[in-house]
């Protein structure tokens, strides 16, 4: 399928540059995926909704301050030759943005580095006053870093103090100290991501409190959103995309509610689109480990769990194992989001929903409205 079958106009002034409050008071476009009948409504209104023995599935992943500025140490560009005294200063103590996209190891991330091109393999960059430095030990895929983290004092705790909330580039502002609460979820327990997992920053403790008491059953799994969910789709064919990895763990308990509700044939609903990455993979891999055994107990499994990395690219005309429903915010033209619900939901149902949406005033993206499809 061609990439522009997955466009749609959007007005600049549709872009949520701030969350509603409170949380529950967003929209909610209500879409029915096999008719693409579509209705208005509001996300306080879910529990009200619902059957009442939907297996509510959310991702418990924290968002950490994953913006870093800082300045070059200048190992390797004090070596250069042919610079003047002053060229160099100015090279030196230029800005450096750093954006942790996957964590590695303890200290070891991969990072998008700016400007990455005149940072070589061995130079460090310094933060704050020098109580944190990385260094650039590798390259790797789609223009990435591999930085190496040191410091007197632990990663995270650094991290909190001196980095900013990454928020994503559509927003047009600089975070400020509200966002450090509002761009998470009330689920968020696993830290790791660079990005919330945005359909979960409607739900309020009230609201999950009236779900259980409808009968909805909550299973969490981890997905540290990354890389994977801003890549933008190069080419003109969207089967020819590459998605960058994204680590995610299910636990033995979120598996077992899982496969039982699909026993039982009960709806499972995915906050987000990370939530379906998960579950489609670890679907996906739970058959490919079925054909490698004998046994009947191997291929009665439908999700496989324990922590994994995805890079699942879900388009039209690919099943879904797992995810029947789907509750999601509005995403952008010619994204892999965007094509992941139409491979829900139907293209061009999807597509109507979208235009009605523009023309109702919904408010677009990480900080806006959301729709449940169904």
């Amino acid at each position: 399928m061609r990439l522009d079958e997955f466009d749609y106009h959007l007005p600049e002034h549709l872009i949520a540059q701030r969350p509603a409050e409170p949380r529950d008071s967003s929209r909610m476009l209500l879409l029915d995926r096999r008719s693409g009948h579509w209705q208005d409504s509001m996300f306080r209104e879910l529990p009200n909704l619902l059957r009442g023995d939907e297996l509510l599935v959310v991702n418990n992943t924290r968002v950490i301050p994953a913006r870093l500025f800082g300045r070059r140490a200048g190992v390797r560009a004090q070596k250069k030759a042919g610079k003047s005294p002053r060229t160099r200063r100015e090279h030196l103590s230029a800005p450096i943005e750093v954006l942790l996209t996957r964590r590695l190891s303890a200290n070891d991330w991969e990072a998008l580095v700016r400007p990455g091109r005149k940072l070589p393999i061995g130079e460090k960059i310094l933060f704050g006053e020098g109580d944190l430095e990385a260094e650039i030990i590798d390259r790797a895929e789609f223009g990435l870093r591999r930085l190496r983290f040191r410091g007197a004092a632990p990663l995270e705790p650094a991290l909190e103090r001196l980095g900013h909330v990454p928020l994503p580039p559509y927003i047009a502002r600089d975070d400020d100290a509200s966002d450090r609460e509002r761009y998470q979820t009330i689920f968020a327990r696993e830290p790791g991501a660079v990005a919330a997992p945005t359909a979960g920053l409607h739900f309020t403790p009230e609201i999950v409190a009236q779900l259980r008491a409808r009968g909805v059953e909550i299973a969490e799994i981890t997905l540290e959103v990354g890389l994977g969910t801003f890549r933008p789709i190069r080419g003109d064919e969207i089967e020819d995309h590459i998605m960058h990895e994204e680590t995610y763990e299910i636990s033995e308990a979120a598996a077992r509610a899982i496969e039982a509700a699909k026993r039982d044939a009960r709806p499972v609903l995915a906050a987000g689109t990370t939530v379906v990455r998960a579950l489609e993979d670890a679907a996906r891999k739970a058959a490919q480990h079925a054909e490698r055994r004998a046994t009947s107990d191997d291929r009665s499994a439908r999700i496989l769990p324990g922590r994994a990395a995805a890079n699942l690219f879900l388009y039209p005309g690919q099943p879904f194992l797992v995810v029947d429903q789907l509750l999601t915010n509005f995403h952008l033209p010619r994204s892999t989001l965007l094509v992941l619900v139409s491979a829900l939901a139907g293209r061009e149902h999807v597509l109507a929903a979208y235009r009605h949406a523009v023309e109702a005033n919904y408010r677009f993206y990480s900080y806006g409205d959301c729709m449940l499809i169904r």
